[in-house]
């Protein structure tokens, strides 16, 4: 199946970060690490850079596993510093090298999908147009991402517990009080 191979491929590559940088892998060490031909790799990925990005799409979809609710988003959000922090060598890696992006990129998917699972929940009874769910829930996805990335830089020492603590007393409420206030049924003005 093609699941198991590229999970393969993917542990492999996570198991040679931890003895060498990204840019230093080679897809021969991919493939001979998890004993497969080059064909296999080539049928998966074009290259290495494209299994890092499968790699941080597959985190990012076991990271939630279904924390998409106002009252678990708190937990939705440890989640996701819990995931980072046990792929530790390899988003540490990935964030040096020249793939930056690619992390960046994991942390915004994940957290929008967690904000708009948010947001959608609590308009469930207000009309509010669907492009101001969407900016609202960037607007914190931009928030959320930073304090990860600054997290990150900092070699992850901060306890992300206190992390999404203080970042709930920070929201607290806002994401309500930001839907009342572009409600349809006020004086919206498109």
């Amino acid at each position: 199946m093609h699941k198991t191979t590229k999970q393969a491929m993917e542990e492999s590559l996570k198991r040679l970060l931890l003895q060498k940088p990204l840019n230093k892998i080679t897809i021969s060490d991919i493939t001979e690490d998890c004993e497969v031909n080059r064909m296999t790799f080539y049928y998966h990925f074009k290259d290495i850079y494209d299994l890092v990005e499968w790699s941080c799409e597959e985190d990012a979809r076991r990271a939630l596993n279904g924390k998409k609710t106002y009252e678990t988003w708190q937990e939705g959000f440890y989640q996701i510093f819990q995931a980072v922090a046990e792929n530790k060598p390899f988003i540490m890696n990935v964030y040096h090298s020249v793939s930056r992006e690619q992390v960046e990129n994991y942390l915004y998917k994940v957290t929008y999908d967690l904000v708009i699972g948010v947001v959608e929940e609590k308009s469930a009874v207000m009309a509010v147009r669907q492009d101001d769910k969407e900016f609202i829930a960037h607007v914190w996805k931009y928030a959320f991402v930073g304090l990860m990335l600054d997290w990150i830089r900092n070699d992850m020492k901060s306890d992300p517990k206190e992390l999404v603590a203080r970042f709930s007393t920070v929201i607290h409420g806002s994401i309500t009080n930001a839907l009342e206030q572009v409600r349809t049924d006020k004086n919206h003005h498109p």
